[in-house]
Formats: structure tokens, C-alpha cells, sequence
């Protein structure tokens, strides 16, 4: 992974406290990637900016800028598996999703570059210029989303990869969390998905979301229905939480019996 480092002066000679854009680049071309990196190095003499990862094609792509804190991805369109214009589709999808520039070495797709809100369409080869401009339009979209936006360290989709596919699972239509052994079952009203996470930190991360109701699962509030009383193998009763658009019945522990008192009193 490379890092370009820079060296920018201002008038005082002080080195300006600017926080370097962070940049992932996808193209499935090397010599192409390559002559990027090579174009950024040059604008890195006059604006900070920083390579935070790369990749050949948009399946690669879309899992690493799942994970990655990047400001921008500078996207080519032609590619095999997933175009650029599909990559930045499913981008939109991110809690937090980089801004889009395109580099390609057709005019053609211009509408619909705009379309899936890119910031910019460069044309290759590109020039030192055109790639100044466009990067500056996404620091000052940066900047002031920072200074307009509170900050949310929660996300907007689980990522889940299931088959070398990536699938961005909303938050909004989980119905639970449960652990089981090292896994996470992420149950949606059609299917389970399984995550490699904590239940402990999902909680911290989406506690005004999911309650829990045992040391083991995680229930979405708005879809939960309500309690009620079952029979257990011992001939004694206990509470089960009924979901919309599930079947499940989910163990309440006794520990956590508060939460159907507290669903009662608000409900």
C-alpha cells in the first residue's frame, strides 16, 4: 500500500495543518494504476493527500472501501465482473461512502457518471490540472460536511461476505443479533446472514437501535411485537420475545426481564 507523503509550504514557511486526503484508487489496468499514482505523486508537491489502498477490479474494490476511512475513490469505468459505474452504485449504499471520481478513457459515460453522483470525470490521460481541480472540490465537500455534520460512529449497512460476495445488509431491516460460537447470526425478515463480530460492541455501536434481552442476542426494538409465556422441558414457563416477520421465538434470561417490563410501561 502506498503512502505519499508531502511537502507543502506556505508563505510563512510553516507547514500548513491540513489533514491529508485519504484516496483509494481502482482500475484493472496496472500500467493505468500505475501512472496514477505517479500523477498524484506530482500534485502531492502542492496538496496533502495520502494512498489508503488499491484495487483491480470493483469486487475487491467495494470489500476494501467497506473497511477503509477514504475520502475519495478514484474509480476507472471499463472493468471486468463490476463497472465503475456499478462500483460507485453500490458505494451510495456505505454508512459513510467516498466521494467518486471517474477516470476513463471514454466520453461516453458522462451521464450516467453524474447519475451515481460523482464529483468529477476525468478523461485519460490524465492531466496534473484536471486532477487538482477535482481533488480540491472533494476536500472542500469534506471540510464541510465536517464543520455541518455531527459526527456518528454508527453504521448505516452491515457488510457480510458470503461466497467471495460482499453483501451490504441495512441495519434498519435487522430483526436480531445472536452469537453463536465464534459467529454472529444477523437475522433480516427473509434470511441469516453471519457476521464475525462482538455482540458486545454491536451493542455499543447500535445500543439505541437493539436491546438486549440475553447474554447472547440482541433484538431490534422496532420489531419487536411482544412477550409471552412458553412452556420449557421442565414442566416451568418462560418468556419468549415474538418479532414482526419472523417465526423466532427468542429466549428472554431472567437477568434481562426488565426489558418486558419496560416494553410494557412505554407500549
Amino acid at each position: 500500500m502506498a503512502i505519499i507523503k508531502y511537502t507543502l509550504w506556505c508563505l510563512t514557511g510553516r507547514l500548513p495543518m491540513t489533514t491529508p486526503l485519504r484516496l483509494f484508487l481502482v482500475d484493472d489496468e496496472l500500467p493505468a494504476l500505475r501512472r496514477l499514482e505517479d500523477v498524484l505523486n506530482d500534485c502531492a508537491a502542492d496538496f496533502p493527500l495520502e494512498i489508503v489502498g488499491t484495487a483491480t477490479n470493483g469486487v475487491s474494490a467495494l470489500s476494501q472501501l467497506a473497511e477503509a476511512d477514504a475520502d475519495a475513490a478514484i474509480i476507472d469505468i471499463q472493468m471486468p465482473q463490476m463497472s465503475g459505474i456499478e462500483l460507485a452504485r453500490e458505494l451510495q449504499g456505505l454508512s459513510q461512502p467516498p466521494a467518486v471520481i471517474f477516470a476513463t478513457a471514454f466520453e461516453e459515460y458522462g451521464v450516467a457518471a453524474f447519475e451515481v453522483r460523482a464529483i468529477d470525470y476525468l478523461l485519460k490521460p490524465i492531466r496534473r490540472e484536471r486532477l487538482m481541480d477535482a481533488l480540491n472540490r472533494v476536500r472542500e465537500l469534506r471540510d464541510a460536511k465536517t464543520q455541518a455534520e455531527p459526527s456518528s460512529t454508527a453504521r448505516s449497512h452491515f457488510s457480510v461476505t458470503e461466497r467471495g460476495r460482499l453483501h451490504l445488509i441495512p441495519v434498519s431491516e435487522a430483526r436480531y443479533l445472536k452469537a453463536e460460537q465464534k459467529y454472529i447470526t444477523l437475522r433480516t425478515r427473509e434470511r441469516e446472514y453471519l457476521l464475525e463480530d462482538s455482540l458486545t460492541r454491536l451493542e455499543e455501536e447500535f445500543g439505541s437501535r437493539f436491546v438486549r434481552i440475553h447474554r447472547n442476542c440482541l433484538v431490534a426494538r422496532d420489531s419487536l411485537i411482544g412477550f409471552e409465556k412458553v412452556p420449557s422441558n421442565g414442566g416451568e414457563t418462560h418468556w419468549v420475545a415474538v418479532l414482526r416477520d419472523v417465526p423466532d421465538r427468542l429466549a428472554v434470561s431472567r437477568r434481562q426481564q426488565h426489558v418486558i417490563k419496560d416494553f410494557k410501561k412505554n407500549g
